[in-house]
């Protein structure tokens, strides 16, 4: 028997939600949560990237993302660097690159008890399936005729 499209959606949230439960966990030991190491990431990817940016990014209202932000900056994870216009940006600080690194190891730890398994072929193909869905217009996002 087939998954229903229930099952599907179910197993993609059982697996964010250990992800999530797991990765928090692992980056306890290095003092941040997995939304602070995702701003982090993210401030690694896009440097000098501004609060409404991040907080796209990171699943967050502006206005958490300004709090969060003030709480990095007062551990030196952040900084914050001058930019045009109103606009509010940060940069990664030494410690703050520190803790990016560690915690990018200790993801990849994470991840390899649900992927390492999968042949690279498989997570391929997973990755390549996931980013399908999440397409506007693809088959299981297009509306029924």
């Amino acid at each position: 028997m087939e998954p229903s499209l229930q099952d599907v959606g179910l197993a993609v949230k059982r697996l964010q939600w250990r992800h999530h439960r797991d990765a928090n966990r692992q980056l306890a030991t290095l003092g941040v949560s997995l939304v602070q190491w995702d701003v982090l990431r993210h401030l690694d990817a896009e440097p000098e990237a501004s609060l409404h940016r991040l907080a796209v990014l990171t699943f967050q209202t502006d206005q958490s993302m300004g709090e969060l932000a003030r709480r990095m900056i007062e551990r030196e994870l952040l900084e914050r660097v001058e930019g045009p216009g109103r606009a509010v940006r940060h940069r990664l600080t030494a410690a703050g690159e520190q803790v990016r690194a560690a915690g990018g190891a200790l993801l990849d730890e994470v991840l390899e008890e649900s992927f390492g398994g999968l042949s690279d072929r498989d997570r391929a193909t997973l990755h390549r399936l996931l980013l399908r869905a999440l397409e506007p217009g693809s088959p299981s996002t297009s509306p029924s005729t």
